[in-house]
């Protein structure tokens, strides 16, 4: 199957998706995403699901705040390298319209729906342009962690207007699918690097549901037949692997991670 974007061809985003076959391969690409063994795996899926859904970019952006001391943000990129780049370079996270979208809504949308509200928006919309994104879908991945855990996909074409073709309600709804998937892998890439960093233990994640649950160190001690003092001893070294200032803020670190 071609596709406009991807190909150079005349077709419309109507015609791509009045076809048959529109959307029956990323089908079969989405739960291989979801399960994929490497990041270099991951982002050729990603790739291939790009071109299916007839865009010339894509990019997938993660973003992970702890209430006291971290943030983690990574993304995931089938586009330009120039695009992260200048990203990187202009600090574009705190203009970015697509994030700031993400953070406060679920639905998806076109980038022409988006109200921009400073100068640096406008410049990251028109840079984006130019590099792949002169029409774009931004389908945020809700989670149940609020605004502390943020995901979005951006899919672009260089054609101006592209996406605002009737094919569009086919497009949204499968960049929802994509866009969960990709958050879905990445979620778990960062919660395997955050328990091969801090080496917490089967006995540690127990400890911290304790927390989650409000016992106290009285009566986790009496759950697991230890002594109080002692359980306090072992979320001091929980702590101290999570970095974290206290056994709550260590709570709410391997909550957002996934730990929990």
């Amino acid at each position: 199957m071609k596709h406009s974007a991807a190909n150079g061809e005349s077709h419309t985003l109507a015609a791509l998706t009045r076809s048959p076959e529109y959307g029956a391969r990323l089908i079969e690409i989405l739960p291989a995403i979801g399960d994929a063994p490497t990041t270099e795996v991951a982002v050729d899926l990603f790739r291939q699901a790009t071109v299916q859904l007839g865009a010339d970019a894509g990019v997938f952006m993660s973003y992970l705040r702890d209430d006291a001391t971290r943030a983690s943000y990574r993304s995931l990129l089938a586009c330009d390298p120039l695009w992260a780049s200048e990203y990187a370079r202009r600090n574009w996270h705190d203009h970015d319209p697509w994030l700031r979208h993400a953070t406060h809504e679920t639905e998806p949308v076109r980038s022409s729906e988006l109200q921009l509200t400073s100068a640096n928006e406008e410049a990251f919309v028109q840079a984006s342009a130019a590099l792949g994104f002169a029409s774009a879908v931004i389908a945020p991945a809700p989670t149940c962690a609020g605004q502390s855990r943020i995901g979005v996909l951006c899919l672009g074409s260089h054609r101006q207007g592209f996406f605002e073709d009737d094919g569009y309600g086919k497009v949204r709804v499968l960049a929802r699918s994509l866009s969960m998937e990709l958050h879905r892998w990445l979620l778990q890439a960062i919660r395997k690097e955050l328990l091969a960093k801090s080496r917490l233990t089967a006995a540690d994640i127990e400890l911290l549901r304790h927390e989650e649950a409000g016992h106290t160190s009285k009566v986790i001690g009496a759950a697991l037949n230890i002594e109080a003092k002692t359980v306090d001893c072992r979320f001091q070294r929980i702590s101290a692997k999570l970095d974290a200032p206290d056994r709550r803020t260590a709570m709410r670190i391997a909550r957002l991670y996934g730990l929990l």
